[in-house]
């Protein structure tokens, strides 16, 4: 009986010993940072370590991964270039710090990119913009050239992936910008910048289908999530966002050539403090566009400027043609279960375009209070035949006004 016993002990190891190297022949070996000279000390430039040990992993013929162990790594842009020869992890225990001087970059550089990746999986990491010195310099109304300074994180055509733990930090520009990318799932992101932190947008999207993004906490000096031209089939789920500007679809309708942006769904989310809520924004004197199939679901908004908002006379600068309509048709939105409070008066504002009205914009549930001392909450609507069902307050405009 005991032989038995141990020869089953025996079998049983070896199994598991088989199993261990069929998972070990699937895979190639770690590639660690550290091994190819990263000092992470927080002041040596770590830039060629790590660059080195991803190179290696993305020619690996089995799939890789690249470790960047706890510790402080000072680096400059950053391209973490594919396409690889198998799927590939970067894991991050430590904190990547960006030097803090704008002028270490190149005129349009994004810090940390991923370019041309299928299967990639980002695991944790702390992403240091050392943005403070940028914020400075970044007038955009003054100098038009906000869009020169470095992006945190840029995801350029990766397709197929997961990134996930991951933390961006006072970015001298946009937190993280994703931009052609297809069916990418960003799980438990946290962004933080301070309210005065201008144009630095916590996620960007843009040209990219099959996006999902869900349990981000997200503080910055602009929109907490921002949609562009191009985005379709994008989910946006369970995010706090505050400060901030609020969660934004656009601005479209400046640029020739925007693609259409349809199947976005922002649900379970909670706004606070915010400049605006949840806001579809394209300019006057606009390209042609459309944007449609946008729903909005069960967000919870706390003294939040403007909690709904459609606005075809978006102009931050004042520098547009106002009275030229915009013509980016706006259909098939809805606005469903939207609770809380207004900072301002105007808690419910639909403004659209003369040129193209919108059409198919439905309000169900929504209750809304402002607190201050000139009135209650009121709602404006201008060019939208809004469809009204369940319990609204403000009562909402149900013929359009001009």
């Amino acid at each position: 009986m005991r032989n038995e016993i141990c020869f089953v002990s025996i079998k049983a190891i070896c199994l598991i010993w088989c199993f261990m190297g069929l998972i070990e022949g699937n895979r190639a070996a770690d590639f660690d940072g550290k091994k190819y000279g990263a000092k992470a000390d927080g002041k040596s430039d770590d830039n060629k370590a790590i660059e080195s040990a991803w190179k290696e992993a993305c020619v690996a013929p089995k799939e890789s991964m690249v470790v960047i162990p706890k510790g402080n790594y000072m680096v400059g842009a950053v391209k973490f270039q594919g396409p690889c020869q198998a799927p590939i992890t970067i894991k991050i225990d430590g904190t990547l710090k960006a030097p803090a001087d704008p002028a270490k970059f190149k005129s349009q550089d994004s810090w940390i990119v991923f370019n041309n990746v299928n299967g990639l999986t980002v695991e944790g990491g702390t992403f240091d913009g050392q943005g403070a010195v940028a914020w400075s310099k970044n007038d955009c109304a003054k100098t038009g050239t906000c869009n020169s300074l470095p992006i945190n994180l840029a995801f350029n055509k990766v397709t197929n992936s997961v990134i996930r733990n991951i933390t961006s930090l006072n970015s001298k520009l946009f937190h993280m910008n994703i931009l052609n990318c297809k069916n990418v799932t960003f799980q438990r992101t946290t962004i933080d910048a301070p309210e005065s932190s201008l144009n630095t947008d916590g996620i960007h999207i843009g040209r990219s289908t099959g996006v999902n993004i869900t349990d981000a906490a997200i503080k910055t000096g602009d929109d907490c999530v921002s949609l562009g031209d191009g985005c379709q089939q994008v989910n946006i789920e369970k995010v706090t966002c505050g400060p901030g500007h609020g969660i934004s679809v656009g601005s479209l309708g400046k640029y020739q050539n925007e693609q259409p942006v349809e199947g976005i769904t922002v649900r379970n989310c909670t706004i606070t403090n915010t400049m605006n809520g949840i806001r579809v924004k394209t300019w006057p004197a606009s390209t042609v566009g459309l944007a449609r199939s946008l729903s909005f679901d069960n967000i919870v908004m706390n003294n939040v400027s403007t909690p709904i908002l459609i606005d075809q006379q978006y102009c931050p600068y004042g520098q547009c043609k106002a009275e030229v309509p915009s013509r980016v048709k706006i259909s098939d939105v809805s606005f469903n279960a939207i609770k809380g409070t207004s900072a301002t008066q105007l808690a419910v504002k639909l403004s659209c375009s003369k040129g193209t009205p919108c059409e198919n914009v439905a309000l169900n549930d929504v209750n809304l209070v402002y607190h201050g001392t000139n009135g209650t909450a009121i709602s404006e609507c201008a060019n939208v035949q809004p469809k009204l069902t369940g319990n609204l307050f403000p009562p909402v405009c149900s013929v359009s006004s001009h």
